[in-house]
């Protein structure tokens, strides 16, 4: 688990082992996951999307506490994950980091409580699974339009977006935080050290 440049976020980058039959790896591995987090990953709800190239999913993220961590992965094709900061007070607060996610180099990543999530399919069939610390919860859910300007994030050249309704009429980042929508980092903060506590 190396940790990203945002707190909160880490990608695992396991050793793959190749053999005339196809390959090995370990995804996860509740050990490494707890040493680099600081508490076990709570597993509420398994996830898995298969999206075409070009289709453009989020910026998703829910209310604080307990909100929806996140450990993604993607088993076929590619997949160009994203983890925004939004957590108002956050020293990260408005940046975001990418990690190309796919089924050669089987890299996840991990996003804890309070950061937003998106990812762009670069090839067909692009499949993505993740476990959830929690279960989908519709009124705790909330967007930010992937494609703010004022958020920036460099989505590859050369594909056209394909969003949802729903995610193409997100708010941006300034809009939720004037709406109130996104959380604050004293609060995630608060969270993350019960989730410590709790071990």
């Amino acid at each position: 688990m190396r940790q990203l440049s945002i707190a909160g976020a880490w990608v695992h980058e396991p050793k793959i082992f190749p053999d005339s039959r196809g390959s090995f790896h370990e995804w996860f591995r509740a050990p490494d996951f707890a040493e680099a987090a600081g508490h076990r990953l709570r597993l509420e709800q398994a996830n898995c999307s298969v999206s075409s190239r070009g289709t453009l999913r989020g910026i998703h993220f829910a209310d604080v506490p307990p909100s929806q961590a996140k450990y993604v992965k993607c088993v076929r094709g590619a997949v160009l994950d994203v983890i925004a900061d939004i957590r108002v007070g956050s020293p990260t607060f408005g940046q975001w980091e990418a990690v190309r996610l796919d089924d050669v180099d089987h890299h996840a990543v991990y996003l804890s409580e309070g950061l937003g999530h998106a990812f762009m399919a670069l090839t067909d069939d692009a499949t993505v699974v993740y476990l959830c610390s929690e279960g989908y919860s519709p009124e705790r859910e909330h967007g930010i339009n992937p494609l703010d300007a004022g958020l920036g994030i460099e989505w590859p050249e050369g594909i056209t977006p394909l969003l949802s309704d729903k995610d193409a009429a997100a708010p941006t980042l300034a809009e939720a935080a004037e709406q109130g929508l996104l959380p604050r980092y004293e609060e995630c903060e608060a969270y993350y050290a019960q989730l410590r506590a709790r071990g």
